[in-house]
């Protein structure tokens, strides 16, 4: 999965579409996500290094990534697969 690549995330969590005109506002981990995403991580490292910095379950952590993914989805900021 990958963001799409004219989506402008700012380090205070300030996300902009310029396909739809809509900006958003993520927390730091948000933005952290995002950022692995734009990078090309995989779900596997984005989860370990998520995990490890925040001290967060695997359940805990792929419901939360899940949720997340899905409201990127919603707001079209992922590319379709």
């Amino acid at each position: 999965m990958k963001i799409k690549p004219n989506i402008a995330v700012s380090d205070s969590g300030f996300v902009f579409n310029p396909d739809t005109g809509e900006s958003f506002t993520v927390n730091p981990i948000g933005v952290e996500i995002i950022n692995l995403l734009k990078e090309n991580k995989e779900t596997s490292e984005i989860s370990n290094q998520v995990r490890v910095k925040y001290t967060v379950d695997q359940p805990t952590f792929e419901k939360d990534f899940d949720d997340f993914i899905g409201l990127m989805r919603n707001y079209s900021l992922i590319e379709n697969d």
